[in-house]
């Protein structure tokens, strides 16, 4: 199968044609995708039609599927099985969620830059959404090249966040915005955790800045300062030299690295507008420090 790359800027985000996701792919065709996605990051797949079970086994050729977080909430109905998260506005009926719903108010996090599953202890590798129904206006998704935007700080300025460590959690994204409805039982499923602000992409050798949301401290630095380093460089980061603004289509599959890029979903009219957007994460190997070969520090829950 001869694939066709279209490339949306010379380093960053591609379009990939003549492809046929829900149908095997050969050893020649995967290796061309994963060569196009360490070169762009990130890679739009149009018009796929897919089945759960296809979408999920498409993500494992990058890696093992993670399971949502949606397990550690037995008491919500599920629309979707557990190695796909529900990233949609849509309740188990397949109806627009209310405006005061505990879910909702949760998804909109998702408004905020991030990485996906920063905030585990092992981080997730790849992730692949993909569109059943969008609204007509809104509710696009933008990514950031992180590693462009280290490439373009000062270099006494990489030297200073070299081999710094953050705390990442999904309290602290959600506290951002003022959610605050975790039990406890989510609380200690879900504890901070370490993970460099530099990393060094293991397929280029590249260096780009490692941020979400779900940072809010630094090892060894006062929380103030470092809440202000941490927003200052994610500031630096989405800058719109580095960013694409993807408008989905319906049946478009996007698979973005989340080593080296943070993306968020724009606002639309989410209690007029249906947008079932469905998600398959596959986990990196190992924490990112001890990925770095740096000590693993302690941290309180």
């Amino acid at each position: 199968m001869m694939l066709n790359i279209w490339p949306v800027t010379e380093g960053f985000a591609a379009e990939v044609a003549d492809v046929d996701l829900s149908a095997p792919l050969d050893a020649a065709t995967v290796a061309a995708i994963k060569q196009a996605f360490a070169q762009y990051a990130v890679l739009v797949f149009p018009d796929q039609n897919l089945t759960q079970q296809q979408h999920v086994e498409f993500a494992g050729l990058f890696g093992p599927p993670e399971t949502s977080i949606a397990q550690h909430r037995p008491d919500q109905e599920k629309r979707l099985r557990l190695d796909l998260s529900d990233v949609s506005n849509l309740g188990p009926d397949n109806e627009i969620l209310e405006e005061d719903n505990r879910l909702r108010q949760f998804q909109l996090g998702n408004r905020l830059w991030h990485t996906d599953s920063s905030f585990k202890q092992i981080p997730a590798r790849a992730s692949l959404l993909y569109a059943r129904e969008i609204p007509p206006t809104g509710g696009m998704t933008e990514f950031a090249d992180e590693r462009a935007a280290w490439d373009a700080l000062p270099a006494d300025e990489q030297s200073r966040l070299e081999g710094l460590i953050a705390e990442h959690c999904i309290r602290y994204s959600r506290m951002r915005m003022g959610y605050d409805r975790f039990n406890e039982d989510e609380i200690r499923a879900m504890p901070p955790v370490p993970q460099v602000l530099v990393r060094t992409h293991p397929d280029t050798g590249r260096r780009n800045l490692y941020l979400a949301s779900h940072a809010l401290k630094i090892i060894g630095m006062d929380d103030a300062d470092a809440r202000a380093l941490i927003d200052r460089l994610i500031a630096h980061a989405t800058q719109r030299q580095f960013v694409y603004t993807h408008r989905w289509r319906v049946n478009d599959l996007v698979i973005w690295d989340n080593r080296c890029t943070m993306h968020r979903g724009t606002p639309f009219d989410d209690m007029r507008y249906k947008r079932d957007v469905q998600r398959a994460t596959v986990s990196d190997e190992v924490n990112s420090v001890e990925a770095h070969g740096l000590p693993l520090p302690e941290i309180a829950a």
